[in-house]
């Protein structure tokens, strides 16, 4: 009998330990996608059926984004009352006198050594201002791949932490811009400006640095209880504050002459995939929203479990969702929520999702049925979606006030994607 039961806990402890580490693996196999429903996201908490923008408007909307609050990126504060701007560089040279660059310090509070951001500001010199503008967390790096890009040293995002340093002291740095060397690639930075675009980019660690150590010690620090213990399940943490720090942005650009606070596109790869989501689902200023390959808790649908979970995204990077989130862990199901329904909150204005075909860890299909399943809310407001209901051909762009394209390649943001982008940004800002 001992030896009966001595076999039964090594069974049990054997299955357990597999269980344990199931959740490690991702699946890369569509076929063993579980099955599942999704919440309907036209049918309110109370059973009824939206049937008109006005109830989407008025009530559905709003239950979403607060769904969302509770359950996944937690809830941030407003805007600062005292809040201030500083240009601290500007070069009207950049690109061979394509364009200028301003570099402007955003503090949230009146006191010295308050938190800040620092944001860069490309501006194309000869475009009819104001102009549009493409704005993201950390965009910069991506145009170091392909182009000739002269900063700073203090200005440079790999020495962000002697940016923070000079962005908190009360001085300026009258530096000269040294070149950093030539840097391959198709120079996509002139050919966004020579569209008539302006770009932006913030530096994250200035809002939250990327680290389950350290995330909450700037703004989440200033907004939140210090002790981590007394904060709520509901708390933000590391992309709820890069998404608010998005909106300050938006704040700044209403100042500038020469931005089109009309006219502001955030956008963002991966994390910042997942932030720029959020950050245009809570901010109707945002006139279009792009998700470049966001994956789990961005783009891609949660209950599908392809590629990346919940429960993968939750143990690899506890500092990023609030804390309730964790309650789904191998327990997407459970979920009043999907992405699909983060996409819808976006609606009316347009929005582009993009996957590429060797990003697995994306889970591309998942991305997809995000942009497809948001097309009811779409329609209430007399707008096509997608347009499709299957996957499109790669390097096939589809869609309307929904866009949407999978290209070859990997986990990255591309000449390829953000030539699309532009086509998009023309055809819903300039030819309307």
């Amino acid at each position: 009998m001992k030896k009966f039961f001595s076999l039964i806990l090594i069974f049990l402890f054997a299955g357990c330990a597999a269980f344990s580490a199931d959740w490690t693996v991702r699946n890369h196999d569509e076929s063993k996608v579980p099955v599942y429903m999704l919440p309907d996201v036209l049918v309110t908490e109370g059973g009824e059926r939206v049937k008109d923008k006005d109830k989407w408007i008025n009530e559905r909307r709003p239950e979403v984004l607060e769904l969302f609050r509770e359950h996944v990126y937690g809830r941030s504060p407003g805007r600062p009352e005292n809040m201030t701007f500083e240009t601290i560089f500007e070069d009207d040279g950049l690109y061979g006198g394509l364009a200028t660059r301003r570099s402007v310090r955003v503090c949230f509070t009146e006191r010295a050594g308050g938190p800040c951001m620092v944001m860069h500001i490309f501006i194309p010199n000869g475009a009819k201002k104001p102009v549009p503008v493409f704005v993201g967390v950390l965009i910069i790096k991506e145009f170091e791949k392909t182009q000739d890009y002269p900063m700073p040293s203090y200005l440079l995002e790999e020495q962000i932490g002697g940016m923070w340093k000079y962005a908190q002291a009360d001085m300026k740095d009258t530096r000269p811009a040294k070149p950093v060397g030539k840097l391959p690639g198709r120079k996509l930075p002139g050919v966004i400006l020579k569209r008539g675009y302006a770009f932006a980019s913030i530096a994250p660690e200035s809002l939250a640095p990327d680290d389950p150590k350290t995330y909450d010690t700037e703004i989440i620090r200033e907004y939140s209880d210090p002790d981590r213990s007394k904060r709520p399940g509901s708390d933000w943490e590391t992309i709820g504050a890069w998404a608010w720090g998005l909106s300050r942005a938006v704040d700044y650009f209403e100042t500038d002459d020469d931005i089109d606070q009309n006219s502001v596109i955030v956008l963002g790869h991966s994390r910042r995939g997942k932030t720029a989501l959020w950050a245009g689902a809570q901010d109707e200023r945002f006139r279009i929203v792009i998700s470049n390959n966001s994956g789990c808790t961005g783009a891609a649908l949660s209950r599908r479990r392809f590629g990346e979970t919940v429960r993968m995204i939750n143990t690899s990077f506890p500092h990023w969702f609030c804390e309730n989130y964790n309650k789904y862990n191998d327990n997407e199901n459970a979920l009043p929520i999907d992405q699909h329904m983060l996409v819808s909150l976006i609606a009316p204005r347009p929005v582009y999702i993009a996957s590429a075909d060797k990003d697995f860890g994306a889970d591309p299909q998942g991305e997809f049925l995000s942009a497809l399943n948001a097309g009811p809310v779409y329609e209430l407001f007399g707008q096509k979606g997608v347009g499709v209901t299957q996957m499109p051909m790669l390097n096939e762009p589809v869609g309307d006030y929904v866009g949407y394209h999978i290209r070859s390649g990997g986990h990255a943001l591309t000449d390829y994607d953000w030539l699309r982008y532009l086509d998009f940004a023309d055809r819903h800002l300039k030819d309307k």
